[in-house]
């Protein structure tokens, strides 16, 4: 018999179908559970379907209705899940927002969804909307979690608590009345829209159907084979693609277990709780938790951290052969399996990894050694490319098929080609809808034959593999016009743990230099284990901190062609965060802000009129 293809498999399918699924066939298993409340509660499947319902009678109550766009900016909980689900339910369009934006954005973003109802965390988020609410007509509702954060005098506010117990009221009036509400939707309605990070100017409004979510969903299904009821955390904005998509329509598809957790900054502590069976993490995690974990052998007995680093090394090895499509003689492969039984098992259970079945990176270029030594712990990292627009994944490596320093194959039922000037280009199910326009409509964003541009440059190998050389927009190109990659040589210098962050400049230049920012986490440790004695705001200046700094980027500099070498370089004092502005809230560069903040800094590399000497730190 022939195997279904997803596209088969997922025909007819909508969220609120496979939710009423779940509550029906999986009824009191976990669906959900806090990490930050008291207790760690938790609502089975058919717990937290009735609390969809009852908020999304509640939120029918206040006028949302089909097409309507509701704006949510909560931290990860329980809550924003329920509401972004209600809405849903209403064929309305919930749209989280970076919980970072400053006020103009907010005014931005709200005037362009025309959103009538909002739901707010607590005092935190009310603190940014105050001094835009005023300037909203759409706005009619403002919901917010933390009752005891709501102003008075103003009758557009009310508390979650009591916008589920109207819906409470209202479904026991008419009990048949969420049920009907969600009958009619189609696969191909639109499900829920994220605004873009908006790194090249105003955000975009990137409107995604259910057929999107599901398909993207159950062709990541097909690729990894994860159990179903696999368990996972939620720790990334819901306003980032990939943490919605792995965080509520995986889950929902799986029947999964989602442990939600407000503070990124605690996810290390939350993998030790939990023991996850699927983890998604961005560079910043990754390579933040391998930084950790050499800066910790440091401190180790050497005979130790002699075995440690030799069994790594073993563990690479039967890893990289496998990258190369070769196979792992039968010797090596017993030594790799009693070593990692023996030295290797009892680190990830520390680090709570040792369930893990899908380990991902994605949002950004993961460098290939941090996919390396992580594979020597035994944690294969499968890296994933996509976009909002592709509804996360659009490719992906996986257990069985994988090339490290690629970002995978297409996912089922996914084209992905390049265009004549390099751009990657994607054609299938999990292409989006389209933009929402200022109207209300909106605009698809494909050409004739279906190619969504993805701004991505990039090349397809002769097995299918894809590789990212950089985004479109953000290829330097020197004033003897030399194309270069500033990823590459970024990713490169943060290989050395010392370096949190670093952006190439070099555009209409005659050499590349960088700015490099220390990392705010590493570094205090890496200068006690090194007898170093300064506050952490004068470690960028501390003498022993320049010369590793000199030291990393000689290391990237050898592994760079001549025209790529950093000439001088720049260290700041202060880390990059998405509340300083450098950083999107998904930790990518903006790269016109830093250019504009630190002009100066840059102006002062390239004030020499002759080539200075490789890698003079200023």
């Amino acid at each position: 018999m022939t195997t279904p293809s997803v596209a088969e498999q997922t025909e007819g399918l909508t969220i609120p179908r496979l939710l009423h699924r779940n509550a029906v066939e999986y009824p009191d298993l976990p669906a959900i559970t806090s990490l930050d409340l008291e207790g760690k509660p938790t609502l089975s499947w058919l717990e937290f379907r009735t609390a969809i319902a009852e908020v999304s009678r509640g939120l029918a109550g206040l006028g949302l209705t089909k097409g309507d766009r509701m704006l949510i900016m909560a931290p990860g909980c329980p809550d924003h899940i329920i509401a972004d689900l209600a809405a849903t339910h209403l064929s309305a369009i919930p749209c989280t927002a970076y919980a970072t934006l400053s006020p103009d954005q907010i005014r931005f973003v709200a005037r362009h969804s025309a959103a009538p109802v909002v739901v707010l965390g607590g005092e935190s988020e009310l603190t940014r909307w105050q001094p835009v609410l005023e300037d909203l007509p759409a706005l009619r509702h403002i919901v917010v979690m933390d009752a005891a954060a709501i102003p008075g005098g103003d009758d557009r506010f009310l508390s979650f608590a009591d916008l589920r117990a109207r819906g409470r009221e209202a479904l026991a009036a008419d009990p048949g009345v969420f049920e009907r509400s969600w009958q009619e939707i189609k696969p191909d309605d639109p499900l829920s829209m994220i605004y873009t990070s908006g790194t090249t100017g105003d955000p975009k409004g990137v409107v995604l159907s259910h057929r999107n979510a599901i398909h993207q969903a159950y062709a990541v299904t097909e690729l990894h084979h994860p159990p179903m009821h696999a368990t996972n955390i939620a720790y990334l904005p819901l306003a980032h693609i990939a943490e919605r998509e792995l965080s509520i329509y995986l889950p929902i598809v799986w029947a999964g277990h989602v442990h939600t957790l407000a503070d990124p900054s605690g996810v290390v502590g939350a993998l030790g709780q939990v023991h996850p069976e699927s983890f998604f993490g961005v560079p910043r995690v990754w390579e933040k938790m391998v930084a950790g974990l050499k800066n910790m052998l440091g401190g180790v007995p050497e005979d130790k951290r002699t075995a440690l680093l030799q069994a790594n090394e073993l563990l690479q090895q039967g890893y990289k052969l496998r990258s190369a499509g070769q196979p792992v003689p039968e010797e090596l492969a017993e030594k790799i399996k009693q070593t990692d039984e023996t030295a290797l098992a009892p680190i990830r259970a520390l680090l709570g990894l040792d369930k893990v079945l899908v380990a991902s990176s994605g949002a950004a270029a993961l460098p290939v050694e941090i996919i390396y030594f992580l594979a020597g712990l035994g944690v294969e990292i499968c890296e994933v490319w996509g976009l909002s627009e592709t509804t996360g994944a659009a490719t992906s490596n996986s257990g069985e098929h994988f090339r490290a320093g690629t970002v995978g194959k297409p996912l089922a039922d996914v084209e992905v080609k390049v265009a004549e000037d390099g751009e990657l280009l994607v054609r299938g199910p999990i292409v989006f809808l389209g933009y929402l326009q200022e109207d209300g409509t909106i605009k698809d964003a494909t050409d004739a034959d279906g190619w969504y541009a993805t701004g991505d440059i990039g090349t397809i190998d002769e097995d299918g593999f894809v590789t990212i050389t950089d985004r479109k927009k953000e290829l330097i190109i020197t004033s003897s016009g030399k194309n270069i990659a500033p990823t590459r040589v970024e990713g490169l210098l943060k290989e050395h743990p010392l370096i949190g962050q670093a952006v190439a400049i070099g555009d209409d230049r005659p050499y590349v230099t960088a700015l490099i920012v220390l990392d705010d986490e590493i570094a205090p440790g890496w200068a006690a284990a090194n007898g170093v004695e300064a506050a952490p705001e004068e470690l960028a200046d501390h003498p022993a901190v320049r010369a590793e700094l000199e030291r990393a980027v000689e290391s990237a500099n050898s592994r760079l062609a001549r025209i790529e070498q950093i000439k001088r370089y720049h260290v700041l004092p202060k880390a990059w965060t998405p509340e300083s502005g450098e950083l999107t809230p998904t930790l990518k560069l903006k790269r016109r802000v830093i250019n504009d903040r630190y002009s100066a800094d840059i102006e002062a590399l390239y004030a020499a009129a002759r080539a200075p000497e490789p890698a003079a730190g200023a």
